[in-house]
């Protein structure tokens, strides 16, 4: 139900009614003799009783003693310049807190030529306190973006930029100031920088998004023109009809530089693994050394016998001695090959191998040995599905570190077997496996066998099957281990089949 007016006899007391019925008060102040007239509801707001007598003292008393002065200055300075004055203040609580309310007020003259301040009273101490959220979630978002490493950068529709957050600044070098109101494209190399306004105008025609929405790896330019790598996502928003785009950058120059380094590391961690092994397997690689070369000397010694003859019957044996010789020299330089081969740093590069192949020659080097040891050695490759896609060197010492293993887990067995197989997987994958017949893989390690130092082994490092099994996954594949009924273990992992459509050599 509406309050209940009195009827009004004029256009003014009609507008008095209205803006009493609004809850907007009115005041007047006769700047003659500084009498000061309140409507009940400018009355209301000020905490003054109907019926009590307020002067222009009592009006300032009533006041806020921080906003006294402030208000006071600016209704003096209203009446000396004869100008209009919009101010907002609080007024001083008798109970609770202060409550704000605004004074908008102007000069005129009345019928009889006197000069009077009048003007209205509105409450805003709920458009205050809305202010006041709005500031503290407002002072909570900076800090939060102030603190983030994430820059955040908002621009207009047509990419002016009208954010530039702190961590921006930290990112891009230019100042908040220098940043806002000008065209993102300033952030961007060439030539990105020549296409952005050309991207948007696209898409606000027709919505195709080509990164909105979608994170995506790009370059940035600092103010200093150097160029880095960033991550850039981007959402869209719509003000007043307007798009507004903000866009997320993170400056991967730290993190590509620290995978740069992982990489290094790991590189240097294999090729330390592979010297490791070789040392490992020095002893061995010197009888298998030993056996040519022993076998040249003796070639040699019995041609130059034979020459001090000096027979025609002779040359023949000198001839087949000097061919038996060149055999065994040419057989320990293929030793010495794969060893500098194994053991050369090299760069990872991956090519068509074949698996019978790669597992030949890794024998050659990782299973010297095995039949002075009493070890029988088995091999069951697939023909059919041999070809893989590797890097040979580094699936080379995975396939050594597992014949090396297999070779020590038999050490103390009294049945020595060795059984490579390599078959089809699923998943376009071709599955190797290495089976030994040694004292396998307690329960309480097998979670751990592929753990970075963890070892069973005295004078183990605890990196051999920590970095087959890193060479492995970084070629699409993976490793496991398992133990075999009849006693030993089986190490198994795959390899991605290489396609055989139109190739002429495998290697």
């Amino acid at each position: 139900m509406p309050a209940q007016i009195p009827p009004a006899s004029s256009f003014d007391d009609l507008l008095q009614l209205g803006l009493e019925g609004s809850d907007i008060g009115t005041w007047d102040l006769n700047l003659e003799n500084r009498e000061l007239t309140l409507s009940p509801t400018t009355r209301k707001l000020f905490g003054v009783s109907p019926d009590e007598s307020i002067d222009y003292p009592r009006f300032l008393s009533l006041l806020d003693p921080e906003d006294r002065e402030r208000t006071e200055r600016a209704i003096e300075q209203s009446i000396a310049t004869g100008t209009n004055f919009d101010i907002q203040y609080r007024i001083a609580a008798t109970r609770g807190t202060a409550h704000w309310v605004r004074t908008r007020s102007a000069v005129v003259k009345s019928a009889s030529g006197a000069l009077h301040l009048c003007g209205i009273v509105i409450d805003i101490d709920e458009q205050k306190q809305l202010e006041a959220a709005l500031r503290i979630r407002e002072g909570h978002l900076r800090s939060v973006l102030d603190t983030v490493p994430d820059a955040m950068i908002v621009i207009d529709g047509q990419g002016i930029m009208q954010f530039f957050s702190s961590a921006a600044v930290r990112q891009f070098g230019y100042t908040e100031r220098e940043a806002i109101g000008q065209n993102v494209s300033i952030l961007m190399p060439y030539p990105d920088s020549a296409r952005h306004d050309s991207y948007i105008a696209r898409y606000r025609t027709t919505g195709e998004r080509h990164i909105i929405g979608i994170g995506r790896i790009v370059s940035g330019k600092r103010k200093d023109g150097t160029i880095f790598p960033m991550h850039l996502s981007i959402g869209e928003m719509q003000t007043e009809g307007e798009p507004y785009f903000t866009g997320f950058v993170r400056d991967l120059t730290e993190y590509q530089q620290t995978q740069a380094r992982m990489q290094e590391l790991q590189s240097e961690l294999v090729h330390v693994s592979r010297l490791t092994a070789m040392g490992e397997m020095a002893s061995a690689l010197a009888h298998e050394l030993n056996q040519p070369l022993a076998a040249i000397s003796n070639y040699m010694k019995g041609s130059r016998r034979l020459l001090a003859a000096d027979t025609e019957e002779n040359r023949h044996k000198i001839e087949s001695a000097m061919d038996r010789a060149a055999e065994q020299a040419i057989r320990a330089g293929q030793i010495i090959r794969r060893l500098r081969e194994f053991v050369s740093r090299g760069e990872s590069e991956k090519r068509v191998e074949k698996a019978s192949k790669l597992i030949e020659e890794a024998g050659a080097l990782g299973l010297t040995g095995a039949r002075e040891q009493g070890v029988s050695l088995h091999f069951h490759l697939d023909p059919d599905h041999d070809l893989v896609l590797v890097d040979r060197v580094q699936i080379q010492q995975v396939l050594v570190n597992l014949f090396r293993n297999a070779l020590d887990a038999m050490t103390e067995s009294a049945q020595r077997t060795l059984v490579v197989t390599s078959t089809r997987a699923t998943n376009d994958m071709i599955e190797i496996a290495v089976s030994d017949t040694g004292h396998g893989i307690g329960k309480e390690h097998q979670p751990r066998m592929f753990q970075t130092f963890f070892t069973t082994k005295k004078n183990g490092m605890g990196v051999g099957l920590s970095i087959s099994r890193t060479i492995v996954e970084a070629h699409g594949g993976r490793m496991w281990t398992e133990n075999n009924p009849a006693g030993g273990a089986t190490f198994r992992f795959t390899l991605p089949a290489a396609p055989t459509e139109g190739l002429t050599d495998a290697g």
